[in-house]
Formats: structure tokens, sequence, C-alpha cells
């Protein structure tokens, strides 16, 4: 199929956005203390910001997935009655502040929250500013965008494999187990890529609810902050770390994009 030209005064402003969205990375590339990268990288700090960022991420990435697919499977399947506002639920953490997601945290997990309390009273547990508050103000963040990727999967699933399972005599549960989970894995794949990813750059939330303490709830992010206000040639390695990670993302996720929109590669 012959594709149509781009119409002559659609190429300003396309190649203005262009511009806007890429020459801020490649400064970032062009400044960057390129002799110095070695050493910037290998300082402890770095390195327990990078670990923490990357276990942390991983650990709100496993969460949203255990929690994420079953909700995605409500929202796409389940008959019930509100599922409009519970999907407007589910999505506010999406276009929320993410520092105001940190204050709500606060308000809930806090030691005078309406489950910390309970929580230090029974059990001595204290979840803010600990590396558990990092991985909780991670999953708040980022859960929606795997809830969001799984369900457009299940919606754009062939019920019909399902039907047929059912026909033949097996329950909801084997069904999901045998049918329809292997039917949406790129999906669950695909959403669990870019819940690792937000979860990963997450800032607005973490320092709220978790701090900035080295070693215990400083992440990458956080890392990039602090270092901007000390060394800056820090800050665009750390921030260079950052990109490399994003622009990975996006290629493990480009055939799935591609596949969706219909676009050739």
């Amino acid at each position: 199929m012959r594709r149509a030209r781009t119409p002559a005064p659609l190429l300003v402003p396309a190649a203005l956005a262009v511009a806007f969205l890429v020459l801020p990375l490649v400064a970032l590339v062009v400044r960057a203390p390129w002799p110095q990268v070695p050493a910037l990288l290998t300082e402890p700090g770095v390195g327990q910001a990078l670990r923490l960022s990357l276990v942390s991420a991983t650990l709100a990435t496993l969460v949203s997935v255990v929690l994420g697919v079953p909700l995605a499977w409500v929202l796409a399947r389940s008959r019930a009655r509100g599922r409009a506002v519970l999907r407007a639920l589910v999505t506010v953490p999406l276009v929320l502040p993410p520092v105001v997601g940190g204050v709500a945290l606060f308000l809930v997990l806090g030691r005078q929250g309406l489950v910390g309390r309970w929580l230090a009273e029974t059990t001595g547990i204290t979840v803010p500013f600990t590396t558990t508050a990092v991985v909780v103000a991670e999953t708040f963040v980022a859960m929606p965008f795997l809830v969001v990727s799984v369900e457009g999967a299940l919606r754009a699933a062939d019920a019909r494999f399902e039907d047929a399972a059912a026909t033949l005599g097996a329950d909801r549960w084997t069904t999901f187990r045998r049918v329809t989970l292997p039917l949406v894995a790129p999906g669950v794949a695909a959403g669990a890529v870019l819940c690792w990813a937000r979860a990963l750059g997450e800032f607005g939330a973490t320092i709220t609810f978790a701090g900035n303490f080295p070693g215990t709830t400083q992440t990458m992010p956080l890392a990039v902050y602090l270092a901007l206000q000390r060394d800056p040639d820090a800050a665009i390695v750390l921030s260079l770390v950052l990109l490399a990670v994003s622009v990975a993302t996006l290629l493990l996720l480009r055939d799935r994009w591609l596949g969706r929109t219909g676009v050739a590669p």
C-alpha cells in the first residue's frame, strides 16, 4: 500500500515537536563528562542507589503482577456493577501528581494513618522512611500501567477459546490458568516492562513517603536530584544511566507497539 505524503503545513510543527523532545536528550549525551563516567559510576553512593533502584523496581513489578493481573481480569471480564468507577479509581495514579500520592500513602500507612496506626500498635512495624516504603510508593505509581496494558490485552483476546474450554468442562480458574493467561502473556510482559521502567524512574512519591536516605531509600532519581546540587557532572552520568534504561525499555516494547498499531517496521 502506497503511503500518503505528509502535508507541507504539518512538516514544520512536526519538526519543532521532534526538536523539542529530542534536543534535551542529545544535550544530555553531548554534555556528558565521558572521561569521568567510569570513576563516577564506581562511587559507593552510585552503586548503592543503583542496586536499591533495581531491587525495589523489581519487587514493585512482582507485586504489581500478582495484584494487577487479577484486577485487570475483573475490569475486562467481570460483569460486576461499578466497573467504570473502579476503572477510574485504578487509573487515578496515572494522572495524580506523585507527591500527592506520597501524601496519600502517609495518610494510610503513616504512624497515625488509617492502617499504619493499627500496624504500629499491633506489630510494631512502621512503613514510612524504610526500603519497604520505596517499594510501596513505586507499586502505587507503577501498577496502573500494568493494569491498563493487561486489560487491553484481555479485551483484544479471542474469548471463543475461553468459551471452548468452558464447554469442555474446565472451571473458571482452570480456564484462566490454561487458556486466558497464555493468550495475554505478551500483554502481561509488556505491562510488566512498562511497570518496571516507571517504578525505576519514580521520584515524587518516593521522596515524600520514603525520604532520601543513602543505602536505605535513596534510589537513582533521588541520587540525581541530590547530585545536581553538589556535583552536576555526577547528575548527568546518573541521568545517562536512567536514559539508557528507558531506551532499552522502548526497544523491548517496539515489536509490541508496532504490532498493536499496525505500523510497518
